[in-house]
């Protein structure tokens, strides 16, 4: 076999690298020379493919899809000069396709790129290569990959470049880069801010708004300011804001501008050299809303320094702020809005608003723009925190109906302003009036259940600031608001849980509103939150006891103490000490349940049955809501209430519960003539129940359910009538309190030695009582043998009921005593402040009407032996 001869290549058509006939049909036999290792088919086939590329992104697509991108990448270091420049501009052109973009960070050719940022590289490879670079930070991984390869630096050389493409392209670069922080901080190392600066004096306007772009985001931090300060960047800025020629420039000048108004010492630089004034001057005169919102941006920024708040004031930056309040964009009222806000914590500026500001921002409240109602009533609500007359002023300018329309804003943040600037205001007694007719207490149950943290609780604040009335109390619960307020205590939020319970304080004043919150288990929630040590609050445990003192069975249980400010009034009961957490049972369930061995419960009731009634719910009362089936049953009870006096009380009336305003009984002998005349009633009402029983009757047909009252205590009615007529028309308090202790005492057993108070056979009689009600409860008029304790709560239920002012403590094992204060009479008609007065315990046991000073031997033998 003869040898083969080996076929040369034939070299490609000569129409293959003509730029103007190369097709996408033809592009793939191009890209494959890119393998050649021929330099001129190298150099010949990457300017054929750069041009194709430049006609669009369909191409650079399709030399993506042909595979060119990576054996171009294996030319970036080709020993050719002309074929690594032709293949750095094809990067150039084809890195603004984001699939190409993709593929090269896989690639990792970033390094490859740099390299040719050296100074000894020509112009042409510095403009392509920044151009490449410029596209390739577009994306955060791209940023990463310049950055960790050293590509700030050359960069940053490149903007002294003669070439303002390459110029161009740099800063565009250093501008991507720079949005990250750690990019920034290199940047202020590299001492960049000069050369920076030098391309504001560039005569094309896309590096000069590059440069002041890169600058906005550089000048953020304290030490760029200072470098741009240091190396007169003020002074660039101020003549560019000065040059209407460079108006496309303004805007971005004035973001630079913004930045640097936050360092004190440029702000200082800044209006020495009267570029203040030019600044506010240039924002009044401008009809550009970029501008004017820039600018009141900067304004905003600067203000949160005292020091810059005061030298705007001094240039009367009020003025244009105002002005920039009736801008027809909705950005600058924002902004305008915001710089306000800011300026509010100087009181001079606060003072200029009062007239020239509160009136523009009170009808921004009506914008159909919620952003502008947002910032509005930030305003407004910095003006009136602590300055009356501001919210006199937002009254004045018609500010309520619209503070309180917003209120429903589907913005928090408005919302929130809004019942911030109402807060301020309801602190005026007259404005609260004028709120709650344009039904406040309804328009604030929506925040008070919103799920932002913010909108509840400054809500919260605004009932607690306005529910000071009990028109608005009564609204709000009316209105179901108490709801949505009692779940804000189980916030996990520490703001909110505190002015929810502030809330709650001030509405527990109304004693109906109290009963509802407990109700609504608020009570609960505030025992569990006072038991945390992190969650609680001082208005937490006010709260707290604002509601038991409205609720003082619960509270003498868990407390085991009543204040001279704790009333007791009808209905009250003292089942004994219970436990933190541990539910109180209501009266009527407590007079339901059979007797048992626990301890009874002692009841206040100076009620008396209403003779109104039917006999038939009379013996119901009698028998604690047992029912008498039989009419002899009936008989018994009737006569049993005859004979025990309980027909006698119906004829005294209810006693006020504090004061020394009660009423006084009627004589004897109208008791005698009433009781003889009501028994005669009764036995005849006695003979129409037992015809009407003999009738069989279907349960429940037609039958109402009936009310339930506290079993009667005509003896303590007895008791509170010869109080009231013996011991309170005395004029001695210490007397007062002396007869009181005597009558206890009397009625609960008498005197009682000390070492005969084990013989005092106590319980058996209680027991027997008990048994004999049939209950658990016990009026405490039916106690004719009582010790500490009972003796001390009678004296509390009756001196409450004369004005004589005593608390209740329950000490242990049945202990139980009432402290009174008395002025010291050696001191009676000595001129100067009084002291004190002294806290005496009274004895009710065994030196009846005794008072031992708190803190002596023999007061504390009575409370702990």
């Amino acid at each position: 076999m003869g040898k083969k001869i080996k076929k040369e290549a034939e070299p490609p058509p000569k129409d293959v690298f003509d730029p103007l006939t190369i097709e996408s049909k033809k592009a793939a036999t191009v890209v494959l020379m890119l393998n050649s290792p021929e330099e001129e088919i190298l150099a010949k086939a990457c300017e054929a493919i750069y041009k194709f590329a430049l006609k669009g992104e369909e191409n650079k697509a399709t030399l993506l899809e042909l595979g060119a991108v990576e054996p171009l990448t294996k030319l970036l270091t080709h020993e050719d000069k002309i074929v690594k420049r032709n293949a750095i501009m094809i990067f150039g052109i084809l890195t603004s396709n984001s699939d190409v973009k993709k593929l090269l960070r896989e690639l990792d050719v970033m390094n490859s790129v740099i390299a040719q940022l050296t100074p000894e590289e020509e112009v042409v490879i510095h403009e392509f290569a920044t151009l490449c670079l410029a596209n390739m930070s577009i994306e955060y991984t791209g940023k990463v990959q310049i950055f960790e390869n050293g590509g700030l630096e050359p960069l940053i050389r490149l903007l002294s470049s003669p070439d303002p493409d390459v110029k161009k392209n740099s800063i565009e670069c250093i501008y991507n880069l720079v949005q990250d922080f750690q990019c920034r901080a290199t940047l202020q190392e590299l001492n960049a801010i000069p050369l920076v600066l030098d391309l504001l004096k560039s005569e094309y306007p896309i590096i000069q708004l590059l440069a002041l772009k890169t600058l906005g985001v550089i000048t953020s931090g304290k030490k760029s300011q200072a470098m741009l300060r240091d190396n007169q960047g003020l002074d660039h800025l101020i003549k560019i804001l000065e040059t209407k020629e460079l108006n496309d420039l303004h805007v971005e000048a004035l973001s630079v501008m913004a930045n640097c108004l936050e360092d004190m010492d440029s702000m200082a630089l800044i209006q020495q050299t009267g570029g203040l004034r030019k600044l506010l001057t240039f924002v009044e005169s401008s009809t550009v809303p970029d501008i004017q919102k820039n600018a009141a941006k900067a304004i905003a920024k600067a203000a949160y320094d005292p020091e810059n708040r005061k030298l705007f004031h001094e240039q009367e930056v009020e003025k244009c702020l105002v002005t920039l309040l009736g801008s027809e964009s909705d950005g600058t009222k924002i902004t305008a809005s915001q710089a306000i806000s800011a300026m509010c914590a100087n009181a001079s500026s606060k003072d200029f608003f009062n007239t020239q500001g509160i009136p523009q921002l009170v009808h921004l409240l009506k914008s159909d723009n919620e952003e502008v109602r947002e910032a509005a009533g930030l305003a407004l609500a910095n003006l009136t925190t602590c300055n009356p007359v501001n919210v006199n002023a937002v009254a004045e300018a018609e500010g309520i109906e619209p503070l309180i329309n917003t209120l429903s804003s589907k913005r928090d943040g408005a919302v929130a302003n809004a019942a911030t600037v109402l807060t301020n205001m309801a602190l005026q007694e007259p404005l609260r009036g004028t709120m709650q007719s344009h039904d406040l207490m309804h328009a604030l149950i929506g925040p008070l259940g919103s799920p932002n943290p913010l909108v509840q609780s400054k809500a919260a604040l605004a009932v607690a600031a306005t529910a000071c009335d009990v028109e608005a109390r009564t609204e709000l619960r009316n209105r179901g608001g108490l709801e949505p307020l009692a779940e804000l205590l189980h916030s996990k939020n520490d703001e909110v849980r505190r002015h929810a319970s502030q809330a709650v304080m001030v509405c527990a004043n109304d004693e109906l509103t109290a009963t509802e919150l407990c109700r609504l288990g608020a009570l609960d929630i505030l025992e569990e939150i006072n038991l945390s040590v992190s969650r609680k609050n001082k208005f937490s445990e006010a709260a707290y006891n604002k509601l038991l003192n409205n609720n003082l069975p619960l509270k003498y249980s868990q407390i085991g103490y009543l204040s001279s400010n704790n009333i007791i009034s009808d209905g009250f009961y003292d089942y004994g000490r219970i436990n933190p957490g541990t539910k109180l049972l209501p009266l009527k369930e407590l007079c339901l349940q059979e007797p048992g061995d626990q301890r009874a419960v002692l009841l206040i009731n100076n009620k008396s049955v209403d003779v109104s009634l039917p006999m038939e719910d009379k013996s119901s009362d009698l028998s604690y809501g047992r029912s008498i089936s039989s009419s002899s049953s009936l008989r018994r009870a009737s006569k049993d209430k005859t004979n025990i006096g309980f027909g006698s009380p119906t004829e005294l009336k209810s006693e006020p519960t504090s004061g020394r305003n009660t009423v006084l009984s009627k004589s004897a002998t109208k008791e005698k003539g009433s009781r003889k005349a009501r028994g005669k009633k009764e036995e005849e009402k006695v003979k129409e129940e037992e015809e009407t029983l003999a009738t069989p009757k279907l349960i429940g047909e037609g039958i109402p359910e009936k009310e339930w009252y506290p079993p009667p205590d005509p003896d303590f009615c007895t008791y509170v009538c010869e109080v009231t007529k013996s011991i309170l028309p005395m004029t001695n308090i210490k007397e007062q309190i002396e007869d009181l202790a005597k009558f206890v005492a009397e009625k609960m057993g008498g005197k009682i030695p000390k070492d005969k108070l084990h013989d005092f056979s106590w319980e058996l009689h209680i027991s027997e009582l008990k048994f004999q009600l049939k209950s658990n409860v016990i009026p405490i008029g039916y106690i004719k043998k009582g010790i500490f304790y009972h003796r001390a709560l009678l004296f509390k239920a009756l001196g409450d009921r004369i004005g004589i002012g005593s608390s209740v403590v329950r000490g242990e094992y049945g202990r139980a005593w009432n402290e009174v204060k008395l002025l010291d009479q050696s001191r009676k008609g000595v001129t100067g402040g009084l002291p004190a007065p002294d806290v005496y315990i009274v004895d009710l046991m065994f030196h009846p009407g005794g008072l031992m000073k708190l803190g002596s031997r023999e007061a504390n033998l009575y409370q702990f032996l």
